[in-house]
């Protein structure tokens, strides 16, 4: 089964996760600041994606412009995007199932911790209260 790869490639990195579905991990490893990524397998792809937060009603000429300075200076892999519905700000890469090893997903992993825990900082301050 094509769906043992990453479920071994998640126990290899002793990460804390749940299956969802035959094609689908949820991550929950606080200490890794992994909470609520996700890993889909939409074959030939795997998508890494992580919901930031919901796109405020105001400042979004900012926001928009921090995003993409971010991207384009500071993320090692992947992106910062809209979502389909234009709802939320979401961090996401895709992988090729294929040619993806251990490396590989081990560092695309690595990357969404450390942009997690190095960008949300910066761009909590565009987040609408509750």
């Amino acid at each position: 089964m094509s769906e043992s790869k990453i479920e071994q490639y998640l126990i290899n990195m002793k990460l804390s996760y749940q299956q969802v579905d035959d094609k689908l991990w949820l991550l929950d490893d606080e200490e890794r600041t992994l909470q609520g990524v996700a890993i889909m397998l939409t074959e030939p792809l795997v998508t890494v994606r992580a919901e930031i937060f919901d796109i405020p009603q105001n400042n979004l000429l900012e926001l928009y412009t921090k995003l993409l300075e971010i991207n384009a200076t500071d993320v090692i892999h992947g992106a910062y995007a809209l979502d389909r519905d234009n709802k939320k700000i979401i961090l996401i890469n895709t992988l090729n199932y294929n040619s993806m090893d251990y490396d590989d997903f081990r560092t695309a992993l690595e990357a969404f911790s450390l942009a997690l825990t190095e960008h949300y900082p910066i761009l909590s301050k565009y987040r609408e209260k509750i």
